[in-house]
């Protein structure tokens, strides 16, 4: 299973690479399936950004289900532009939309699960010597509805379908080397990393890093399947995915086990080949293995005081920002006030919907959050003594900070984003 990204599908020197790579999976005895994600980035005109700003300027009516038929395209694009120059070379390829693909989600628009795969079509493909090139990032729902998995889900159909059809690996390709300890653009030292657990690339994805989509390395490490970050445009070995320290086998894929009643159902009604698929978002060394640095925050800080009832008033706001869909980050409640971390291309609209519920707010602008991710973090005392000596030495100011067993992150001015970054990479000595 070999999934491309957008920037390796963007031009075609990609394409040319991408091929390369096809064909030598091949030669190995292979038969590869590829996942396609669209092609570029914004401004390019077929990225998923590309196509949403056609609808940008009537945001106020826009509907999930069309939002879905409209980023669905991006995906369908690359995998028939894709199996055509596959064709050119002699190798002989076939498109596939998510549906065609066989991959069935619930209802959720923007953020569907995928609850079953019929890979019939798929094998029949491979049996006649075909390449199937798959429209990554999408499905069908119940109500027979494209749906999209979220953004980065292209990864997670690689997954899902490398379960379905018990692929030997996952290759996910894109354009760098493979994981590395932190963003080089910010720490010059950072270098790829060897292998990471999947709980570890889980938790860089979530708070951050581009690197692999959350919910991928959840169902790979649930079903058990390889899976190999590489580039596409060299040779590199990239990173391998691997156990956490504390499981002593990993999982092997037993579809009618772990699938959901409901997947189960689907699966009979749509083809006796399909099964069904659980997608859910969910030893001592080195402490800390990676840094992910995340630009364009945000800092509010709500202020509660005046209020008789701390707690409505505080569901009052979460409820506010629900309701207008603000994804908000590294919430903290202190008494009297609730701090979080919004996108700067947010601001505007929380200061109005702040105004309107008549609460006292201040806002920090020109955030940045940079999170230290470790397995070997979780019992370890005095790793935040650490993180705020080193900030500390570089005069880099903390605003505030979150943690969980494996992550600590922390907010600091966006100026002082790359210190933050280098002076944590050196004190970890990643």
């Amino acid at each position: 299973m070999q999934k491309f990204g957008g920037t390796s599908v963007a031009s075609e020197l990609g394409w040319s690479r991408l091929a390369a790579k096809v064909r030598l999976a091949q030669d190995e005895g292979f038969c590869p399936v590829v996942v396609v994600s669209a092609m570029g980035r914004y401004p390019a005109p077929y990225a998923t950004d590309s196509l949403l700003s056609l609808i940008a300027p009537y945001a106020k009516s826009s509907d999930p289900q069309e939002r879905d038929m409209l980023m669905g395209c991006g995906e369908i694009i690359s995998s028939v532009v894709l199996s055509h120059y596959l064709r050119t070379l002699g190798i002989e390829a076939q498109a596939f939309s998510g549906e065609q693909a066989g991959i069935f989600t619930d209802e959720c628009h923007t953020e569907a699960q995928i609850k079953a795969i019929d890979p019939s079509r798929l094998r029949a493909a491979l049996e006649s010597g075909r390449v199937p090139v798959v429209a990554g990032f999408q499905g069908l729902s119940p109500q027979r509805n494209l749906t999209t998995l979220g953004r980065g889900g292209s990864d997670t159909t690689a997954v899902a379908l490398g379960v379905a059809l018990q692929a030997e690996k996952v290759e996910i390709y894109s354009d760098v080397d493979g994981i590395m300890t932190a963003d080089p653009r910010c720490v010059g030292e950072a270098r790829v990393l060897d292998r990471l657990t999947y709980m570890e690339v889980g938790e860089m994805a979530r708070e951050g890093a581009r690197i692999l989509h959350p919910r991928a390395a959840v169902m790979a490490k649930a079903y058990g399947i390889a899976v190999v970050v590489r580039s596409t445009f060299s040779d590199n070995p990239g990173t391998l995915l691997v156990a956490d320290d504390a499981d002593t086998e990993m999982p092997q894929a037993q579809l009618s086990v772990l699938g959901e009643a409901e997947a189960a159902k689907l699966a009979t009604e749509t083809s006796e080949d399909a099964v069904p698929l659980t997608d859910r978002v969910a030893g001592r060394g080195q402490v800390a293995t990676g840094i992910v640095t995340v630009p364009g925050r945000c800092a509010i800080n709500v202020d509660l005081a005046w209020a008789t009832d701390y707690q409505q008033a505080r569901m009052n706001v979460l409820e506010s920002m629900a309701r207008h869909l603000v994804s908000l980050d590294m919430i903290d409640i202190v008494d009297s006030h609730l701090y979080f971390l919004i996108s700067q291309s947010d601001m505007v609209q929380v200061r109005e919907y702040l105004r309107e519920l008549g609460y006292g707010f201040t806002v920090c602008q020109n955030c940045a959050k940079v999170s230290i991710v470790g397995h070997n973090m979780r019992g370890v005392p005095g790793v935040m003594r650490r993180i705020c000596e080193a900030l500390a030495r570089e005069s880099v100011r903390l605003l505030y900070a979150t943690d969980s067993h494996i992550t600590i992150s922390c907010v600091v001015q966006e100026a002082q984003m790359q210190l933050a970054a280098a002076s944590l990479h050196k004190e970890f000595a990643l």
